[in-house]
Parts: C-alpha cells; structure tokens; sequence
C-alpha cells in the first residue's frame, strides 16, 4: 500500500519519465525499487516507457491495449520486421522446433 505522498512522488517521476525528460539516477532507483515490489507502479512504469518510446500520446488501439496493459512487458524489446528474421530467431531453438 502506497501513501499519498509515495504515489506523488512516483507518479511525478513517471510523468517525466513518460515526457522524455532529465530524471536523476536516486529517483529512477526509487521508482524501480517500488515496482519490483508493487504491480500496480510496475504497470505504470510500463506505461510511460511505452509512451516515452512512442514520443507521442497514445491512440485508438494503442491507447486500448496500453490502458489494460497488454503490450510487452518490456516495451524495448520490440519486433522490427526490416532488422529481425524470424528464422534466425529460431536458428537457436531445439530440433524439434526447428524447421530444417
């Protein structure tokens, strides 16, 4: 459970976070250090990782599956179609996997 003045303060560096803006290392540690305890500020981490990344407000089905957070769980590790093969991404996968 998280006191008003806690969830303020998260809630301001998660706004920052989310704008791009200059956030110093003692507020990101204090940020991660509640959301691997708390689920609900590890959602909101998500979520303004995921519109700091996109640099724009988020819309229509984006904005939908953001809002139930069902995106990646590591909004980073995102799939480019042009850079990433699909096949090299099984190239490392058991034989019973793979299709040779």
């Amino acid at each position: 459970m998280l006191t008003t003045s806690t969830r303020l303060k998260l809630q301001s560096i998660l706004r920052r976070v989310a704008e791009g803006a200059s956030v110093s290392l003692s507020d990101r540690v204090y940020l991660q250090k509640f959301a691997d305890r708390d689920r609900t500020v590890s959602s909101w981490l998500r979520r303004a990782r995921r519109q700091q990344l996109s640099g724009r407000p988020l819309e229509g089905l984006d904005s939908l599956l953001d809002g139930l957070d069902l995106c990646s769980a590591e909004p980073d590790q995102q799939h480019s179609p042009e850079a990433d093969d699909l096949g090299d991404w099984f190239a490392g996968a058991d034989s019973w996997l793979r299709r040779d």
